[in-house]
This record gives C-alpha cells, structure tokens and sequence, in this order.
C-alpha cells in the first residue's frame, strides 16, 4: 500500500513509526561495522572466490611451509634463500614455516594452514579428499625409497630383517616408511618392529651408531648427508620410482598467482645460482607437475600403511 507523505520519506506525525526506525537505524549501524570489520577475515580465507585484484593480493602474505626432511635450523637455511628469490621474482610477500616435527606438519596441512607447501608426493592423494592443494611444480628426477645399514654389519638382505628393529622418519613419509614397509612386507614376507626417529637424518645416524639394525631413507636424502656418516651406510634396497615431492598450492590462492610462483621455480632453476640452492632441498631440476603425475600411487595398496592417527611422543 502507498502512502504520500508530501515528499517526505518518513510520516511527519507518527511517534511510533520514528521509534521503530531509530531502532532500525541502530540495528544497520550495528550491522554494518560487523560486516566491515570481518570483511578482512572473510577475504583472507576466500581469496579464490572473490574478484582478483593484483595489487591487493600481492600485499598479502603467503604462508609457505616445508615438510621436515632435517632438522628445523637446516631446513631454514636451505629454504630461506629459495623464498627470498621467489620474492624477488614474484613480487610477492612470504612467511616460511618449517615444522618441529611430521605431526605439526600434518597438522597444518589437514587444515589447510599453508598457501604453498613443499610436501610429501603421497599428500597429493591426500589432498584430494582433505584441501585440494594444486601441484606446481616437481622435481624431474623420480623419487626412490631406500634401505640402509651399517656397512660393516651383519645385515646383508631384506631377509636379515625379520623381526629387528628399523628406523623411520615416521609412519607416513612416502619413500623412506610407506613404501619400503610396503614391499618388506608385501614382497619379501618379512616382519620389523618400527621405530620412529622424526628425520631422515636421524635414520642414518641411528643405523651408523648401530642402534638399529637398519632405516628406512630416500636416496636425495642420504646424498646430503655427511661424508662421515654416508661412508658407515650401505643400501641393501631400493624402492620402484615415485614422483618427486611437490611445490603445491591451496586452491584459495586465485590462478593467476598460482602461475606466477610456478614460473618464478622454474625461472630460479635455469641460473647457475638458483641451481645451487635448489640442489640443497634436493631438487635438481623443477618441471611442471600435475595431479595426474601422482595417480600412479593409487594402486600401490599405500593406505593400508599411512596412519592418521599418529602422533609423536
């Protein structure tokens, strides 16, 4: 029903009707600085679904973790100077995140914490049914699992193992646990008690001070170890080949970006500079990579050795 209120937009005689929108104004009001002032939240966290707008994105910082091959301070300094060109190079704002331990890792993976994540190749099975990460970018020489032992042990086979005990960073690392528990038990029938030590690094130091009777590792892992302690190490076993851990994306970060820092690892790859500290993760050359790269873990019978329940003492 229409009212004329001689060009008025309210009736200017109704006490009743101007308590009712004093109380609307206040309501709005109110309202409104909510929404203002969550606007910021709600744009962190859905920055794929909103308009791009290059120049506010690139002021945003990016969350860009690393799985815990080594120890923290190692990590750092092989991983700072990495993000410090990828910066240069994109333009972009990041914050590195280097992880105590696997479980704090998994943690923030699960949750989607990290915009960018160097990470263990099976999470990208993973990623499908938990944060959607998007791989970028991948090692192109293949990732093979390893087992080592002391070289002047007793140990000379798989066969040796059964029923001692063996080290491993932890349950789910790819090469250096799932796979190679994978085939010690699928392929050669044999059983070892477990032990988890948190690191590659700590597996070889493990089995070089003949603590265990041998470690689960990969073989860019040992390549970077100590000549010290890679001379006390010999490899009894080798796993199939895998695809190479990935830089990978949340879907949250708009394509654009995305493809901004897929070509700043693969433009950081073809200096002699860039070549030098990608060799330190180790990477020795980044390709393109896609989700279908990993599809060939699916029948690999994995899960019934990933645990999601783990958790370090």
């Amino acid at each position: 029903m229409n009212r004329d209120y001689g060009g008025s937009p309210y009736p200017a005689k109704d006490p009743e009707a101007h308590g009712v929108r004093s109380q609307c104004r206040i309501i709005c009001a109110v309202l409104t600085a909510v929404l203002l002032f969550s606007f910021p939240l709600f744009a962190r966290d859905h920055r794929a679904t909103l308009f791009y707008d290059q120049d506010a994105f690139a002021s945003e910082t990016y969350v860009f973790g690393v799985v815990p091959q080594f120890e923290q301070r190692r990590l750092y300094a092989i991983w700072e100077p990495i993000i410090k060109e990828l910066e240069k190079k994109t333009g972009l704002t990041f914050e590195l995140i280097t992880t105590l331990n696997i479980q704090d890792f998994e943690k923030e993976f699960v949750r989607g914490g990290f915009d960018f994540v160097y990470m263990n190749p099976y999470y990208m099975l993973k990623a499908n049914n938990i944060q959607g990460y998007i791989p970028l970018v991948r090692d192109k020489a293949p990732l093979r699992g390893i087992l080592v032992v002391r070289k002047d042990g007793p140990i000379q086979k798989v066969a040796d193992l059964d029923g001692k005990t063996v080290a491993f960073p932890s349950p789910n690392a790819l090469g250096a646990s799932l796979l190679v528990r994978a085939d010690i038990e699928r392929l050669y029938h044999v059983g070892v008690k477990p032990l988890y030590v948190k690191t590659h690094s700590s597996v070889y130091l493990h089995v070089a001070n003949g603590l265990v009777a041998a470690g689960g590792g990969v073989e860019k892992s040992l390549q970077e170890q100590d000549d010290a302690i890679r001379d006390l190490l010999r490899v009894i076993y080798t796993t199939r080949d895998m695809p190479s851990h990935p830089v990978a994306a949340h879907p949250r970060v708009p394509e654009a970006l995305r493809e901004k820092v897929r070509q700043a690892l693969l433009d950081i790859g073809n200096t002699s500079e860039g070549r030098d500290l990608l060799l330190k993760v180790p990477v020795k050359q980044f390709v393109p990579a896609s989700k279908d790269d990993y599809k060939i873990m699916q029948g690999w019978g994995l899960d019934g050795y990933w645990d999601p329940f783990w958790r370090e003492d």
